[in-house]
């Protein structure tokens, strides 16, 4: 790997401590930078014209775990939002929310256990979503799934069996599906066709002590993927080589987003380490590393 690429950072842009910060997302038609802090139920947005201190926050009263556009809807007003236990609609002026699919029908022992993770939306307007064992609960179990939503009135079960099911995205030509079980160091794929999974494969399998964690994928078709206990982000090939690397000084890395050709880069906090890896995390990095990402997919609500 003596060619690897790779993009040093040393500091954060935004240095906010989040206990599990994740899922950021470039909200293009206000140039601003929207992320979630999991374990503190918050939603914050930050300006990038006007910097670190336009920083604003949502605090919700369950976790929130992703959020995504819904088509025809203004995203200063309302957004497709991943809680606790479902999807739900955000409204972004009032912070209240209401859900639209459950992940289960009232089964109140389940619904106890069971959170939200990471999602997106695919290129029908459909919601993919991964469920897990929520916090607080001891050891994460294998009793996650993941669901595609239809139009937020309908859910079904692609998967189940998960512990740490993570991000869902798919190829420039929308032809190949992929998703990141962390929990199993694995990155699938399948051969797509309208929401239709086919010829499963393992598309990367991570050698190391942390786990794949959230990624986006570039016009490239290169996944650029966060890994979580190891200070980086890894530069995967639509081949699924490694052919690059961004190192930051903070270890637990959740996610990333383009904005042009920067990458913006979501952490965790790290209690237990030491030095900048303890001060930074929880923070998010930014660093320009020349490629640009795919346009998201705004969720087509049912009427």
């Amino acid at each position: 790997m003596a060619d690897l690429q790779e993009w040093p950072v040393a500091e954060p842009y935004l240095n906010l401590h989040c206990r599990l910060g994740e899922g950021p997302y470039f909200e293009k038609a206000t140039n601003t930078l929207r992320f979630v802090d999991i374990k503190s139920k918050r939603v914050h947005t930050v300006s990038l014209a006007k910097g670190p201190s336009s920083l604003k926050t949502i605090q919700l009263d369950v976790p929130v775990t992703v959020t995504a556009n819904v088509q025809g809807h203004d995203p200063q007003e309302k957004l497709l939002v991943g809680l606790k236990y479902g999807l739900a609609l955000l409204d972004r002026k009032t912070g209240r929310y209401n859900y639209l699919t459950r992940f289960t029908d009232g089964e109140a022992d389940v619904d106890a256990r069971i959170r939200s993770n990471d999602g997106a939306v695919d290129p029908q307007g459909r919601f993919w979503l991964g469920t897990m064992t929520d916090f607080g609960l001891g050891d994460f179990q294998p009793e996650g799934k993941l669901y595609r939503f239809d139009a937020g009135q309908t859910r079904e079960v692609t998967r189940a069996g998960l512990t740490i099911p993570n991000s869902v995205g798919w190829s420039p030509d929308a032809k190949t599906m992929y998703f990141t079980h962390s929990s199993a160091r694995q990155v699938f794929a399948w051969d797509y066709d309208n929401g239709n999974l086919s010829n499963e494969r393992v598309f990367y399998q991570h050698e190391g002590p942390g786990e794949p964690d959230g990624f986006r994928v570039d016009s490239e078709g290169n996944i650029w993927h966060a890994v979580y206990g190891e200070g980086r982000v890894l530069k995967l090939s639509p081949e699924g080589k490694i052919v690059g690397q961004v190192t930051l000084p903070t270890k637990n890395i959740t996610c990333c987003e383009f904005v042009g050709t920067e990458l913006f880069i979501t952490t965790a906090d790290d209690e237990e380490g030491e030095g900048a890896s303890k001060r930074f995390g929880g923070g998010v990095f930014r660093v320009d590393v020349g490629a640009t990402g795919l346009e998201h997919y705004s969720f087509k609500l049912g009427e």
